[in-house]
């Protein structure tokens, strides 16, 4: 397990959103990224979630929606990783799985692709 307190997680996901590829990053409208510690249910099952319309389902879409949110959470990812080096790995894989979301890529597919 990692010890690192929420500055500091929260510095290592804006690194690696920042080494995220031009070509994905460009494509996200209107979504926030926010960290909490945990999942509203307490558990450390879950490292982030995809809170939105994936761009594959919408219809209408303009003016006044309410930002897509995806949230990384600190506590499961601290538990499953041994150094800060896999801390950084996972986050990375951590991102991209919920950036997948938003562009509507389910699970299935991105265990196909070696992303899940």
């Amino acid at each position: 397990m990692v010890e690192m307190d929420a500055e500091a997680f929260e510095q290592l996901v804006g690194d690696e959103l920042d080494r995220l590829p031009d070509d994905m990053m460009d494509g996200l409208d209107n979504v926030m990224f926010v960290v909490e510690d945990r999942p509203e249910d307490g558990s450390l099952d879950l490292l982030g979630l995809y809170d939105g319309v994936a761009l594959t389902e919408r219809g209408q879409y303009g003016f006044g929606e309410m930002p897509d949110r995806i949230t990384v959470f600190r506590e499961p990812l601290l538990a499953i990783c041994a150094d800060v080096d896999e801390l950084r790995d996972q986050v990375h894989v951590t991102l991209v799985h919920e950036i997948a979301h938003y562009y509507g890529i389910d699970d299935e597919k991105l265990h196909e692709l070696g992303w899940g």
